[in-house]
Formats: structure tokens, C-alpha cells, sequence
């Protein structure tokens, strides 16, 4: 099964919370309002910071503000911020880890396609995606659908 940290997860939640409040939120304001323990919060801060998606402010009239809108934030950067490039198994392009089989595999470099595919989708859908309501969802899960027949077509 293919799944994102729990941090990634956290961190689209913390990215929407200062979306909504539009305003410098300490990291314990955001522990608040998004039910997420201090210690997590100031940890994907810190992330999120280092990639420039989070601003911060030092200081007693310091805390945090969103880099930029919600709607130029793609969650492919949410997510390598966090988590890293992303790479689906050992033998892709660019992966950080190294597979002992590697020298006799029959499918090496194969699993770079299905990791082109699963970026560019996190490419697709921004941090406003995320936020939206139900109906903005499902008009991009339609979109989403659309666009990957279109690229089985040309492939």
C-alpha cells in the first residue's frame, strides 16, 4: 500500500489552519486550533519553513504565516518537504535508498513511470484543492480523471 507519513498529512492540516487565520500564528496557537500536539506541530513547522511554505517571524510578536496562496502550493511540495523526493521503491531514479537485487533485476528502472505518474498527480492538486469544499473536490477528481485519459491517449 502506498501511503504518505502521518507529518504529511499534518502538514496540509497546519498549511490550512494559516490559511484560514491569514495572520502570524505561534506554534502552539496552531497545536490548538488543530487538535495536533506542540511537539509535532513545531517539528513540520520547522520542515515547512526550510522549504519556504511556512514564514517566520522570530520574536515575542513572532509566529508563523503560510509562504504564498493556497492555490500555488502543490501538495508534491507539501509532501517532499516533509517527507522528502518522493520515491515509490528503491531502484527509482534519484531514490536516496539502495536495493541489494538491484545488479539481476528484471525490472530495474520500470518503476520510474509509475513514480513520473504519482508526482505529477501530487503536482495536479494544490493545498486550495485540499481545502476546498465537496463539490470544488469532486470537480477536480472528474479533472483528474479527464487528464489521465488524455495521457493514455498520447502515450
Amino acid at each position: 500500500m502506498l501511503r504518505f507519513s502521518k507529518l504529511a498529512d499534518y502538514a496540509v492540516v497546519i498549511l490550512s489552519a494559516l490559511q484560514d487565520e491569514g495572520e502570524l500564528m505561534s506554534a502552539s496557537g496552531l497545536a490548538e486550533k488543530t487538535g495536533l500536539p506542540e511537539p509535532t506541530v513545531a517539528k513540520v513547522l520547522k520542515l515547512l519553513a526550510k522549504q519556504s511554505l511556512v514564514n517566520s517571524l522570530r520574536g515575542a510578536q513572532g509566529g508563523y504565516s503560510i509562504g504564498r496562496g493556497a492555490a500555488e502550493m502543490h501538495v508534491a511540495e507539501i509532501v517532499t518537504a516533509v517527507d522528502g523526493p518522493v520515491a515509490l521503491t528503491a531502484c527509482v531514479e534519484g531514490s536516496e535508498e539502495s536495493c541489494s537485487f538491484s545488479a539481476g533485476c528484471t525490472v530495474k528502472g520500470r518503476w520510474d513511470q509509475v513514480n513520473v505518474a504519482v508526482k505529477r498527480a501530487l503536482e495536479q492538486i494544490t493545498l486550495a484543492d485540499m481545502i476546498a469544499p465537496e463539490t470544488q473536490c469532486n470537480k477536480l477528481r472528474s479533472s483528474l480523471r479527464a487528464s489521465e485519459r488524455d495521457a493514455a491517449i498520447h502515450s
